[in-house]
């Protein structure tokens, strides 16, 4: 089973959720925003996904480019980053699923493919 944080009024959340639907993956949904994960969880997908701390922002967002994290991201250390991303869900890129070792941000169907069927 994959745990599956997203945000139910997301359209691409809903697209990826069909997507799991479709290709018979089970997961543990969970409302980023009511349930947001906590800076250690989120620091421990972090090295999981190998990827660069940026990526786990949503730079699309309102909240982000209130904030004009744009800039300051790239300053901020491992720690301040990931209590930024604790303080509010809506500032994670979306959906993150992971299943304790690998880990997924956002919805690319070739990816999915790759980590979850």
């Amino acid at each position: 089973m994959i745990n599956f944080y997203w945000y139910p009024k997301c359209t691409t959340c809903k697209r990826a959720d069909a997507w799991l639907k479709e290709n018979n993956v089970e997961v543990n949904k969970i409302d980023l925003i009511q349930e947001t994960p906590t800076a250690d969880e989120l620091k421990a997908f972090w090295k999981s996904s190998g990827l660069p701390i940026r990526r786990f922002f949503n730079t699309s967002g309102i909240k982000y480019r209130e904030l004009g994290l744009k800039d300051k991201v790239d300053q901020m250390t491992e720690d301040e980053a990931f209590t930024l991303l604790a303080s509010d869900g809506m500032l994670i890129k979306r959906p993150l699923t992971t299943d304790g070792s690998k880990v997924t941000l956002g919805f690319k169907e070739s990816e999915f493919e790759a980590n979850w069927k």
